[in-house]
């Protein structure tokens, strides 16, 4: 099997380089492709300057057959390389998002969201004929339906004030201090995007070891926020200025020693199982401690053989609780307390997570 190349900006045209890189090796794409603006003519704002918009030669096609063409070529390059449960992210605008979209689900991509990023300080519109384009769309797919891919859900509402992570990101577009300039003091790149954005990207579907491919990495910002995250990232750009750029951005990122802050926070559904009859084997619980519910009015006793009595119930510690209040069902680990010292009760959730925290290995 060819090596993988990681922790590397690689030059050269992205379909060649990623036909030679290994099936199945990649934990995540990040593509933001050439937009296919079809401009015609230049722009100009009221005061008759020229808008500095995008006008490169890698933006340019000869008609949508061409441009569906190389999409179709460079995603099925991508889908090659992913892993089997590995997730591709595409950025685009109004003009490519719904061919790339559409070519997402022919060649049997799941698709999982579409992010919208509304732009803070968007370009305004100066000829006044149209709305204003201030949002930018992104979609997020598994490489196939049944991949068991990774979703930060619970690290995404800690980052969001304990709220759900919604769909629409409102985040402002790359200037000031990130902006990679020249020594002529122009823009290295027309469409460099903000570090914001791909930290909410890689945040939300990787975890830190994971390699991350961008296949149009132009200025290096998906290597970026890789690297500083922990990430593996591989960038490929046809553009040597570019790579040179990214190289150098990249060299002025120190990787971060306390690999333990780089842990993002995992689902309860991820956590190790562990049975009640755990805590009364690890000697956190013992054979006659008492139980009560949140409202002290319930007191069940622990048994040996983990499980719990009261004087009409017994069972384990979600049967009983769901038969004293009536109900279909209950979550015991967060029903029941310990009642420790006749005053102060401790939820028994707590003794569980005492038990996972012992059962992790520790960051070195």
């Amino acid at each position: 099997m060819k090596q993988l190349p990681t922790n590397e900006i690689l030059v050269g045209d992205c379909i060649e380089l990623m036909n030679q890189l290994p099936e199945n090796s990649v934990d995540v794409v990040f593509a933001d492709p050439p937009y296919n603006l079809q401009l015609r003519g230049d722009l100009h704002r009221p005061n008759n300057s020229k808008v500095d918009a995008v006008d490169d030669a890698w933006d340019q096609f000869d008609d949508f057959a061409a441009y569906d063409q190389f999409t179709k070529a460079w995603m099925s390059a991508a889908r090659r390389i992913l892993k089997p449960n590995g997730t591709i992210w595409v950025i685009g605008s109004y003009h490519n998002i719904f061919r790339v979209g559409n070519e997402l689900q022919n060649q049997g991509f799941w698709l999982l969201n579409d992010v919208v990023w509304v732009k803070t300080n968007p370009m305004p519109n100066f000829k006044g004929k149209r709305f204003t384009n201030a949002h930018e769309t992104l979609i997020w797919a598994s490489k196939t339906e049944k991949s068991k891919y990774t979703f930060n859900y619970e690290a995404m509402k800690a980052s969001n004030d304990d709220l759900q992570m919604r769909s629409d990101w409102v985040l402002p577009i790359c200037t000031g201090h990130e902006r990679l300039k020249g020594e002529d003091g122009q823009k290295v790149h027309p469409t460099q995007k903000p570090e914001s954005l791909l930290f909410r990207v890689l945040l939300s579907s990787t975890n830190p070891g994971d390699v991350v491919l961008d296949p149009f990495s132009g200025t290096g910002t998906t290597a970026a926020v890789a690297k500083r995250l922990g990430r593996k990232f591989i960038g490929l750009e046809r553009d040597e200025t570019y790579a040179a750029a990214s190289r150098e951005r990249l060299r002025q990122i120190t990787d971060l020693a306390d690999k333990e802050a780089l842990q993002v926070m995992q689902s309860k559904r991820k956590e190790p199982r562990v049975p009640f009859g755990r805590l009364i084997e690890e000697g956190l619980l013992h054979p006659g401690d008492k139980l009560v519910s949140p409202c002290k009015k319930y007191v069940a006793k622990v048994r040996a053989d983990g499980t719990i009595m009261t004087p009409k119930h017994t069972g384990s510690i979600h049967q009983v609780g769901a038969a004293i209040q009536n109900a279909p069902s209950c979550n015991g680990w967060t029903y029941w307390n310990l009642q420790s010292d006749g005053k102060r009760k401790v939820p028994i959730d707590l003794l569980r997570q005492k038990i996972r925290s012992d059962m992790q290995p520790r960051m070195q």
